[in-house]
């Protein structure tokens, strides 16, 4: 039994999460006092009529199967948020500071955070009119994959600090919407856990460890478990100076799928995060191209290599012989300053002049915004934060919502710009800052 015994206003996304918590765990919600219910019909005014006499501040309320339950469950999904910002909304109000911090922060000045997300607001569309729209086609492929929309749920760690369901939740909301989910190093659950829960192609996000045997035996059980391929983050040879997670102290979450294979004993940190400690005593900063070598020596699943952002490096990683290469400066997390991902990604698809796939993230927020990277050369768009903002605010149901308005809006935005499908989303459909530089010469 879940016992809500506070006093003052009940939010929303507090009270949704709660109802989550005891879905996944099969107990009652209980509201203990009266201003509760009073204060939650704020919200939900359809539940007005069901609010407790003034006897019920001494007597426990169980809403679990009651009519009060299920009119707020009707008022909750009459009034969905209807873009991602109102989720972000939602899942600050709902997580404890020092986790959506975690989930929202960047690195040291946060420039590079705040430009992912503004620098596709200076990116303008072209539209083409009198065009028969009648019927979009979204869907793409990817290492001979189908799918419905170029939309992939992007690798983040902890989803547990979310919801209890963690990975699970977001693995089947991925899967409801048959989109690729890229399962990260640090998730919460286990690799076996997340594979079990539904049908689905799904990749695994990987991190090279000083003890490579511990890398080795993340990757030989994805394999075995049907991931189709082995996404190797590149770019955290050390964990960027999180200035959030410094003043919070936090805490790295349980990794379960390290056990038995780490130490986790000695985390104390007086100068830091106990997330930075970990990463420093574990991650490899020694990792090198010749790695990418010894990781296609250990796989035979495809290998893309996730965290590039220059033109050099993504011309190495085709003669390495990376199967894909994903423009990402790690959520700003990692080096602040470094180019917004979406400025970087004409210039990378130029460099492997076909080669292989590119695939870009963060700072997607629109379905605009994947139509921009669309234009420029992506093959597909990795979403992370929305994923995680909606899990925290509704469980599996939210994240398959953030999900699905992102399909709606690009489905929207090619109808509006007249692509009647993926290929006809070209490079004229969209007016770089370049390009306007350009224009005036």
């Amino acid at each position: 039994m879940m016992v809500v015994t506070r006093s003052g206003a009940c939010s929303p996304a507090k009270f949704d999460v709660a109802l989550q918590q005891c879905r996944a765990n099969s107990t009652h919600l209980v509201l203990y006092l009266a201003s509760d219910i009073a204060t939650l019909t704020r919200f939900y005014p359809a539940a007005s009529d069901q609010s407790p006499t003034s006897s019920s501040q001494s007597h426990p309320r169980d809403i679990s199967g009651s009519c009060l339950s299920s009119q707020i469950s009707r008022e909750m999904e009459n009034n969905l948020p209807v873009n991602i910002h109102e989720y972000q909304e939602l899942a600050k109000k709902a997580l404890p500071k020092m986790h959506y911090d975690y989930i929202n922060g960047g690195a040291e000045d946060e420039h590079t955070l705040r430009d992912n997300i503004a620098a596709y607001g200076r990116i303008l569309l072209r539209p083409r009119v009198l065009v028969d729209v009648s019927n979009i086609n979204m869907s793409t492929s990817l290492l001979g994959y189908k799918m419905p929309s170029p939309i992939i749920v992007a690798p983040t760690g902890s989803h547990k600090l979310a919801n209890p369901e963690g990975e699970v939740a977001t693995a089947r909301a991925a899967a409801s919407c048959n989109s690729i989910m890229v399962l990260s190093f640090s998730s919460s659950c286990r690799i076996e856990e997340v594979a079990s829960s539904c049908s689905a192609i799904r990749f695994y996000q990987l991190y090279v460890f000083k003890n490579r045997d511990v890398s080795a035996t993340l990757v030989r059980r994805a394999e075995s478990h049907g991931f189709k391929a082995i996404v190797l983050t590149v770019d955290t040879p050390m964990l960027g100076r999180r200035e959030a997670d410094i003043r919070n102290k936090m805490v790295a979450p349980p990794n379960e799928n390290l056990e038995g294979l780490m130490s986790f004993d000695d985390l104390d940190s007086t100068d830091g995060s106990k997330l930075e400690k970990y990463a420093r005593d574990t991650l490899d900063p020694s990792l090198s191209w010749k790695d990418v070598e010894w990781l296609k020596s250990i796989t035979s699943l495809p290998i893309l290599l996730k965290g590039i952002v220059t033109a050099e490096d993504a011309r190495k990683a085709v003669e390495v012989g990376a199967a894909g290469v994903i423009v990402s400066n790690h959520g700003a997390r990692q080096l602040d300053y470094a180019p917004a991902t979406i400025s970087a990604l004409e210039e990378i698809v130029k460099a492997v002049a076909g080669a292989v796939p590119v695939l870009v993230d963060g700072g997607v927020r629109r379905g605009t915004d994947v139509l921009k990277a669309l234009a420029l050369g992506a093959r597909a768009v990795m979403v992370g934060r929305p994923v995680l903002f909606g899990l925290a605010a509704r469980g599996e149901a939210g994240a398959k919502h953030v999900i699905e308005m992102l399909n709606r809006e690009l489905e929207l935005a090619m109808a509006l710009c007249g692509c009647r499908s993926v290929a006809e989303v070209t490079r004229d459909r969209v007016l770089t800052e370049g390009d306007r530089l350009r224009a005036l010469l």
